[in-house]
């Protein structure tokens, strides 16, 4: 095994078939406490706050696609039972900065490879140790040849191996997330991830990508200058500031920080759904460790590995279905869901209002306040197999795959709104960037 991401497939399959092992032996540990007397409730509580740990630890030591899955589910958090909340905000918020590094020689070795032989020319300092690790790569300070500070992100030797092989296997063992993480489809958010994190890999692409966004020149969001690429080598304009996941979880102590909170809310929705129609593309990677609160207050937007190609905007028949859910028109919903694929004319009890009409709840009025409790109660209700809806609407719904990136970033980001407890005049937002919103009225 090197010290960068475990190579053997062997190897990374031995890690990740731990997993269902370790859950059914605390099971079976559990039911003996249970037998000898002890709660039943706090046997369960307990077993499933190990599991969590175990399956964050073991996705965060493989890196590559094991580590990009789960900072992809730590967005979900508020939708975790209320008795388990905190022992799985723990476990999951370490996912979405955390990694173990790789040694200098390996950041040199990948360095000489992607920049040539003298790549220390390039710079006039270069800090060896990493301000941050990540899924794919990590991040180090320096300085360019022409005196400005630079992010330099190098990628783990052996991220492109691993990721498709990671998420195969992790395919195998989605049921066991659905017991952590009521209401998340997770092998489908695996397929999906699978579908688009090899582009990932190539960062001559997220600096075009970076670049589209940077040239947009939203005053409330900045976007640092790329500048130099390669395939595995990003250089980018450093940015001081804070991560914006130091706020979740942690009340403003006053007015004046709750309306900063709420301004950055409302950039993040605004640049959701504006950027598709002005830059073609949506930043898909909805974690709140890709936003920086900038030390003049502005909210800054970085990494660009991920993102949904929206060269005509968000899908108008997204728009269309947001309205009608919003208004309450059962009827045409219907009607429009079974129309485009996402539901067959004969389900039964084919009531989608019922099940998921709440998650429109921020668009029925001029403003919403998104919070932890209000995530979770709906993903309660959706995730309850006793729900009627869910016998009925909740197993005949269909996600084509060409609306499943879109609409998983929609509600990632729902959920990490709900962790920064703002409030957000989303309504206004969606009609000024989606015609078909205004239009299905």
């Amino acid at each position: 095994m090197s010290d960068g991401i475990p190579r053997s497939g062997a190897a990374r399959s031995a890690r990740l078939a731990m997993l269902p092992l370790g859950f059914a032996g605390r099971a079976v540990a559990g039911w003996g406490r249970s037998l000898a007397g002890a709660d039943a409730d706090e046997v369960a509580a307990g077993t499933a706050a190990r599991n969590a740990e175990q399956l964050f630890a073991v996705l965060g030591r493989l890196k590559g696609g094991a580590m990009k899955l789960g900072q992809a589910l730590s967005v979900y958090d508020a939708m975790v039972p209320p008795e388990f909340a905190d022992a799985y905000h723990d476990a999951l918020a370490t996912l979405q900065t955390a990694g173990p590094p790789m040694p200098a020689r390996e950041a040199h070795r990948m360095l000489a490879e992607q920049l040539g032989s003298s790549w220390r020319e390039r710079f006039r300092d270069f800090d060896d140790e990493p301000v941050a690790s990540a899924s794919l790569g990590q991040v180090h300070r320096g300085v360019w040849h022409d005196g400005r500070a630079v992010a330099v992100k190098v990628q783990y030797p052996g991220a492109d191996v691993a990721l498709d092989a990671d998420l195969r296997q992790l395919q195998r063992f989605a049921g066991l997330f659905g017991s952590l993480l009521p209401g998340l489809d997770a092998r489908a958010l695996i397929r999906e991830l699978r579908a688009r994190m090899l582009e990932e890999v190539d960062y001559r692409a997220e600096a075009d990508h970076q670049r589209a966004f940077a040239a947009a020149r939203t005053p409330a969001l900045h976007v640092p200058a790329v500048v130099a690429s390669a395939p595995k080598v990003l250089v980018s304009e450093w940015l001081d500031g804070v991560a914006l996941g130091r706020l979740i979880g942690v009340p403003a102590v006053d007015d004046a920080e709750q309306a900063a909170r709420d301004a950055h809310a409302h950039t993040i929705v605004e640049t959701m759904f504006s950027s598709p129609a002005a830059v073609g593309l949506l930043h898909a990677d909805p974690h709140p460790g890709n936003f920086l609160v900038l030390d003049d207050g502005r909210l800054a937007m970085i990494d660009f590995g991920a993102v949904a190609r929206l060269p005509d905007g968000i899908p108008h028949v997204l728009a269309r279905m947001l309205r009608l859910t919003a208004d309450g028109d059962r009827g045409p919903l219907s009607e429009l869901l079974v129309a485009e694929g996402f539901l067959a004319p004969d389900a039964p009890d084919a009531d989608v209002l019922r099940w998921v009409g709440a998650l429109a709840d921020p668009l029925r009025g001029p403003e919403f306040h998104f919070t932890r409790e209000w995530m979770a109660r709906q993903g309660a209700r959706v995730a309850n197999p006793n729900n009627r809806a869910f016998q009925g609407t909740g197993r005949a719904l269909n996600l084509p795959p060409e609306h499943a990136l879109v609409l998983r970033v929609l509600s990632g980001w729902m959920a990490i709104l709900a962790q920064l407890d703002c409030t957000v005049a989303a309504r206004g937002i969606v009609e000024r960037h989606l015609p078909g919103f205004a239009s299905a009225g």
